[in-house]
């Protein structure tokens, strides 16, 4: 694998992602924003940003698979939430949680919360992107 992730001691350790990844691999991949939407376009967990969440980084999962990559070699995210308020970190915080399960990881990647004003439609909570690197 490409991605070490790492929590470096003199920062905070949060328990579904790490502070620091380490890339050795040779390809980057960059993965579009995913929202929460399924194979047929219709949106996953309207209303609730934890399955929106979920949705999302499993949408991340399937894009890597079809390049050859996984979950597993993601050395960064970009989490762009609609409306954010910090009360709304329970919620996204489960979604994560949730997702690394179904995923089969232990732990999510580092990752960058950014609260925006909207997505591209109502319905969609938050957008997730990626930067992967692969062997």
């Amino acid at each position: 694998m490409a991605i070490t992730l790492v929590n470096p001691d003199g920062l905070p350790t949060i328990d579904v992602y790490r502070q620091v990844s380490v890339a050795t691999g040779s390809r980057l991949v960059f993965v579009a924003g995913q929202v929460a939407w399924d194979a047929d376009g219709k949106t996953v967990g309207e209303g609730d940003l934890a399955a929106q969440v979920e949705q999302c980084y499993l949408n991340v999962g399937t894009a890597l698979a079809e390049v050859g990559g996984s979950f597993r070699d993601v050395a960064k995210l970009n989490v762009h939430v609609a409306g954010w308020t910090p009360d709304q970190m329970p919620a996204l915080l489960d979604g994560i949680a949730r997702a690394v399960a179904r995923l089969g990881m232990p732990v999510a990647p580092p990752a960058t919360l950014l609260g925006v004003a909207a997505l591209d439609v109502p319905e969609h909570l938050v957008e997730v992107e990626a930067t992967a690197v692969l062997d």
